[in-house]
């Protein structure tokens, strides 16, 4: 908006014509000297302009700047509160870290279905599981237990397969600082470094059942109901090393090594103390 030569009228200095105008800057010769006032703001304050359109273009410039200027401490208050509730989430996270206590059955086995096995090594990540019933009936359940000390067992059986033949597909740690009880959309990713996927050759090697057993039944391989379960810590440092051992001859033999290696310090397991697998095919 060109506003050279145009007359304009302040309060105290009277009237005067604009002479200079340079970006943000406007610059207007009255009778006694040459004065300086911000463009456009002056105009909604301090300065009248003669000419009524250009003064209805001034108004709806300054309205303009005006919700610019409104948007803009409305948006940084946003940017404040944001971070206030941030920094609350990461004191409250780094308290948990700090104060959490380590449950002996904090690992969760998953049986997978088709979807699984095609994403869940792609994505590195699995769906933990929605409420069958009650007000949060089809909402995605939180896996509460579940902490960075944890690992996510990948398992499967073929459709015409008993149930004492599951094999186990692969693992992963979890992500390096995920707590399960903050997760709203069910999902549980894996750590950057400690994920591990079997070879069909591997998995038929692995059978699940060799470690897992049910309270209820310890003697007989059945899953029952639901898509993953709890297990116990030292019965996944098991699994591990066995893995370890599976893989002594493949390129990722060091990965599984470094994987038990910190498995074992975040559940605080002596590999020298552990016991032999006990799981329900043992009894067979």
């Amino acid at each position: 908006m060109n506003l050279i030569d145009k007359i304009v009228r302040h309060e105290h200095f009277g009237k005067g014509s604009v002479v200079g105008q340079d970006g943000s800057i406007i610059e207007i010769q009255f009778k006694s000297d040459i004065k300086k006032f911000v463009f456009p703001d002056a105009f909604g304050k301090f300065l009248k302009i003669d000419n009524e359109k250009i003064a209805h273009s001034l108004k709806n410039v300054i309205q303009k700047k005006q919700k610019e200027k409104q948007d803009e401490l409305l948006q940084r208050e946003e940017n404040r509160k944001r971070h206030r509730i941030e920094q609350k989430l990461r004191v409250e996270h780094e308290k948990l870290m700090r104060n959490h206590k380590l449950h002996p059955e904090s690992q969760l086995a998953f049986w997978c279905d088709e979807e699984d096995k095609e994403k869940a090594f792609t994505e590195w990540r699995i769906f933990y599981d929605v409420f069958k019933s009650g007000q949060s009936k089809g909402q995605p359940k939180k896996p509460s237990r579940v902490h960075p000390n944890s690992v996510c067992l990948l398992t499967a059986r073929d459709t015409n397969m008993p149930e004492k033949d599951r094999y186990i597909l692969g693992a992963f740690m979890v992500k390096e600082d995920f707590i399960g009880k903050f997760c709203e959309d069910g999902y549980i990713p894996s750590h950057s470094v400690y994920k591990l996927q079997l070879t069909e050759e591997e998995s038929e090697k692995m059978s699940f059942w060799k470690y897992y057993s049910n309270e209820k039944s310890p003697h007989k391989p059945t899953w029952n109901t639901g898509r993953a379960r709890y297990f116990d810590n030292e019965w996944m440092a098991q699994i591990l090393a066995d893995i370890v051992t599976l893989k002594q001859e493949s390129d990722d033999y060091n990965l599984a090594k470094n994987f038990l290696n910190h498995f074992c310090k975040m559940n605080r397991i002596n590999m020298e103390e552990l016991p032999e697998a006990n799981g329900a095919l043992t009894h067979v």
